[in-house]
């Protein structure tokens, strides 16, 4: 069975990962053949939002950790554990948690830093030419990591011409894609998928994430 590490930014689409997103993205990984582990950076979040209201929380602090394993029903490590040796994968859902917590993105754009953490695996995984699968807004992320090694991967945040631009503008390749196919970078095994940058409703994200997995065991 293939070993694959799914990274998590929180719990909740607008401070965190976005849940529908992760829980297909588990539950597609585990249908086609892979067993999954989840881990997260064990620090604060960017902030925290009331997703009743679509604003923050003021006074609140949640911990990225800690809030995702609210998606991975309890086992979750810390980001600094994952070793790319122990696995055969990475997949990275999406939520604004991967543009605000994994990076700063959401405030900074393609002039964002990234968690040295994040960062480590994304390299450390693509430099052992095993798979990088992220999706929604994630290959933005994927983009600054590798783009900044020089490394020209192809992705997909769907059609956005926005957030396509700071794509390129970090040194990667955008390719416009519907929310139910995926955008395959063979030579540097990276698959990526719109997801929720395209929705509108959960039946449609799980067309392009049940094909991202597949992908992403096939390589593996």
């Amino acid at each position: 069975m293939k070993k694959i590490a799914v990274v998590l930014a929180g719990s909740g689409v607008y401070d965190g990962s976005e849940l529908h997103e992760a829980v297909m993205t588990l539950y597609f990984l585990e249908a086609n053949g892979g067993e999954y582990s989840c881990f997260a950076p064990d620090k604060n979040q960017m902030h925290v939002i009331n997703h009743a209201k679509g604003e923050p929380a003021d006074g609140e602090t949640r911990n990225v950790m800690l809030e995702s394993a609210r998606i991975s029903r309890g086992p979750i490590q810390p980001l600094s554990a994952l070793k790319a040796a122990d696995f055969d994968a990475l997949v990275i859902p999406g939520g604004f948690g991967v543009a605000k917590n994994l990076c700063t993105f959401a405030v900074d754009g393609p002039d964002c830093s990234v968690d040295p953490d994040a960062e480590r695996v994304i390299t450390e995984f693509h430099s052992a030419g095993k798979p990088v699968a992220p999706m929604c807004i994630a290959p933005a992320l994927v983009a600054r990591v590798l783009g900044g090694e020089g490394i020209k991967v192809k992705v997909t945040i769907g059609t956005d011409e926005g957030t396509a631009a700071a794509v390129n503008a970090m040194g990667a390749e955008h390719v416009n894609c519907a929310v139910d196919d995926i955008v395959v970078d063979a030579p540097n095994k990276v698959v990526s998928a719109p997801a929720y940058m395209l929705g509108p409703g959960i039946t449609d994200i799980a067309k392009g994430i049940e094909k991202l997995a597949k992908q992403v065991i096939a390589w593996c």
